[in-house]
């Protein structure tokens, strides 16, 4: 009897080889989704043109064989083995996900015949081997592949139906580009968005703490009186008097000493890593990404294991591997210095190695690679600096993991303080915190500064100095005080890293508790595979611009946003996943049909189409530069232009430019594909210009004709009730001109709406 291993991706091939030989049958690699759905106009060819309509077709959206890479080939290879096999045994990725990568391939070729489910977290050799000993019934996963049918259904419906609208009805006359909308994408921006207005509505307030220095037998110390937030002192009349009593002030100390403990942080997954490059380095998470994915299938490399992990945890089975892993890293130079000579092992949630808390989850923690300890050295000369500083990276965080926990002795002293008042006012207290170490267990394998990063940053002033031997209730003199003026700071913009670490943790931006819980189970928006490539398509869509390391959203970005929280607020929500999600969770345990899901989602999707179309008429523009065209000239008289939505232009009439149109896949992840420019053919007499790239698939075949009021340069009625809005809104006067000329309407618009 034939048996066919379907895997997901090549590494998954070769470590079920390594593991199993060909005991199970043949193995065969897929490399991600082989197969697309079809574009609309594959589905109903009046659905080419676009128009703020419903994409949804009677039935189901059909697959089609996915293009680039070696997909095609990969395919024909699977398809090729289906006819010949009695048996199919699954080994892709056990989430939602990966059930749908295998199995929608079965579905396709229409194969009949046994299938089992290899189900695994890991991919060493033991894990392996125990998963293929305790294969499932391919039929006990039908729910989570139905559930994964509904994602990937509905984010077609929903993306490229709302993407078409947005485009038709936001899109400024004559403007290029294509508003993208998506279930990730949208709500993404508008957290960029909403921290940029948090920012610029900030509004700082001064308030002020005191410093004195305190004198005892041993030495002295300074010692702080520095309130809540909420009891902050905003009057420095208040501060000062509280100086005044301070001066010379003696009275006992009570004085604390704990002796305390640090466990390791965890180990990284990706938005985690992409975090910690954004912040250490400024790298974007793309890069992060780039990096992470050459040092783990690198020709000549192989130094980590898969990058796009979802979780920080290793399986219990990992275990046996932490000695030989140590051994060889501490034989290399930069940490021959660490003394690890029995590995800290730490299980359950509060540690690092833990099966229950990868449940459900495909990839563990991003580590050294146990396969490779062999020759090190040699694969470590073929790295670039970027290479070998993330492989350096990654090499604490695993070595800190099982080292000993960091030991410090800390001590805090409080000294009350009375403030004479008219009405007998209360005592305030000063403080101060000093923490010596007594043994650097972890951090050892980090600088000092990294180690503060890990968590989140530096310790506070008083935890930073030296404190004189002290004892409970010894007199101290306080003296020399001085009164601190300080301000509050608004929030800090995203960088790359920090925006993917938001989208992870988008239940922060949920009130709903339930919906908070579910999108706290769903690890928030988008995958660790994805999230990289989502800002990117912001970035590409002009929505989302950069301000040095720091991202911003553009005045489009910012427009779109605030249209959108007006007429539709649920695109721009967070909880759509969470809602999506909770459907998903019905159809996994049996509580709902598939297609009832999709058919509510696409409701949804129905309802948000027509409040949309009521806000048709918006000036949105992208700002995308408007393409040159050449043009041969129509005898002497002829004369050419150029318009922003790339339309030919001779003498006064508007010609629609010919193009060819080629259909991109709709994306897995919940958005529509950036746009991307097409190539045009010339016309007799003229060459067109690139069209309007197209979100997710080809864009309308003609350029549509340039309006009367924008030839003439006159503003829409739009643009100036904008302008009117934003004049009122900030308290300026809004120039004449902007009520007459475009461009001044434009430049006024593009300066107030930042």
């Amino acid at each position: 009897m034939a048996t066919l291993i379907i895997t997901e991706k090549s590494s998954q091939a070769k470590d079920l080889r390594a593991a199993l030989g060909d005991r199970y049958g043949r193995i065969l690699p897929a490399e991600g989704h082989l197969l697309r759905l079809a574009e609309p106009d594959e589905v109903d060819p009046a659905w080419k043109r676009w128009s703020p309509t419903l994409l949804k077709p009677d039935g189901l959206f059909p697959t089609r064989p996915d293009q680039g890479g070696n997909k095609a080939a990969k395919l024909q290879a699977i398809t090729a083995a289906l006819r010949a096999c009695d048996e199919v045994i699954l080994a892709t990725d056990c989430d939602r996900e990966g059930q749908l990568i295998g199995q929608e391939i079965l579905e396709h070729v229409g194969y009949r015949g046994k299938v089992r489910r290899a189900l695994f977290t890991a991919q060493d050799p033991k894990t392996l081997r125990d998963a293929f000993a305790a294969l499932k019934p391919n039929d006990s996963m039908r729910p989570l592949y139905e559930a994964a049918v509904a994602r990937q259904q509905a984010d077609q419906i929903y993306n490229l139906s709302l993407t078409r609208t947005a485009t038709k009805t936001l899109l400024a006359p004559g403007a290029r580009g294509v508003i993208g909308i998506g279930r990730v994408k949208t709500p993404t921006l508008a957290i960029v968005c909403l921290r940029e207005l948090e920012i610029r509505n900030f509004k700082p307030e001064d308030y002020f703490e005191i410093v004195a220095t305190a004198t005892v037998a041993e030495g002295s110390f300074l010692m702080r009186h520095a309130p809540a937030p909420k009891d902050r002192i905003k009057d420095r009349a208040a501060a000062e008097a509280i100086a005044r009593a301070a001066d010379n002030h003696r009275g006992p100390l009570t004085v604390t000493v704990e002796e305390k403990r640090q466990a390791p942080p965890k180990l990284y997954d990706l938005p985690s890593l992409q975090k910690t490059c954004g912040q250490r380095w400024g790298w974007t998470a793309d890069r992060t990404l780039a990096v992470a994915q050459e040092l783990y299938d690198g020709e000549g490399k192989k130094l980590i294991t898969y990058p796009r992990a979802e979780a920080r945890y290793l399986s219990e089975n990992q275990i046996a591997d932490a000695p030989a892993i140590v051994g060889a890293l501490t034989r290399l130079r930069g940490f021959a210095h660490l003394d690890i000579a029995r590995p800290v092992i730490r299980k359950g949630k509060s540690g690092h190695f833990c099966d229950k808390a990868l449940e459900g989850v495909s990839h563990h923690a991003v580590i050294p690679n146990v396969n490779v300890l062999d020759d090190l050295e040699s694969r470590l000369v073929r790295l670039t600096d970027d290479e070998k500083r993330l492989f350096a990276l990654i090499c604490r965080s695993y070595l800190a993991a099982v080292m000993p926990d960091y030991e410090y002795r800390q001590t805090s002293v409080t000294m009350p303080v009375p403030v004479p008042s008219a009405g007998g006012g209360k005592p305030v207290t000063f403080r101060a915190v000093g923490r010596i170490p007594l043994k650097l267990g972890w951090k050892a394998a980090f600088g000092s500064a990294e180690s503060d990063d890990r968590f989140g940053g530096k310790p506070e002033e008083e935890a930073e100095q030296t404190l004189p031997p002290l004892t409970d209730g010894e007199l101290a003199t306080l003296s020399d005080p001085k009164v601190e003026a300080k301000r509050t700071q608004a929030p800090p913009r995203y960088n790359e890293g920090t925006l993917v670490d938001a989208m992870q943790n988008a239940w922060r931006f949920v009130e709903d508790p339930a919906l908070r819980d579910r999108l706290k189970e769903a690890k928030g928006i988008g995958t660790p595979a994805t999230r990289a490539e989502v800002i990117k398509g912001l970035r590409k869509q002009n929505l989302l611009g950069a301000d040095g390391k720091w991202l911003v959203p553009t005045p489009a970005g910012l427009h779109l946003f605030e249209t959108l929280r007006a007429a539709a607020p649920t695109l721009v929500d967070p909880g759509t996943t969470a809602l999506w999600e909770m459907k998903l969770d019905e159809v996994v345990t049996g509580r709902a049909d598939f297609r009832h899901v999709i058919d509510a989602i696409a409701s949804e999707a129905d309802r948000l189409i027509g409040a949309l179309i009521g806000q048709r008429g918006a000036t949105l523009d992208l700002g995308l530069p408007a393409v040159k065209v050449r043009f041969a000239r129509r005898g002497a008289a002829g004369r050419s232009t150029t318009t922003r939505g790339g339309a030919a232009v001779s003498g006064d009439v508007a010609k629609p430019a010919r193009r060819r149109t080629r259909k991109v896949a709709a994306p897995a992840e919940g958005d529509a594909a950036a746009p991307k420019p097409r190539r045009t053919r010339k016309t007799k007499g003229a060459s067109s210009a690139p069209p309007a790239a197209a979100a997710a698939e080809s864009a309308p075949a003609e350029a549509s004709p340039i309006p009367e009021s924008r030839r003439r340069r006159e503003p829409t009625e739009r643009m100036v009730a904008f302008a009117r809005s934003l004049a009122d809104r900030k308290g300026i006067a809004l120039p004449d001109p902007c009520l007459r000329d475009f461009d001044q309407c434009r430049s006024f618009l593009d300066q107030h709406a930042r």
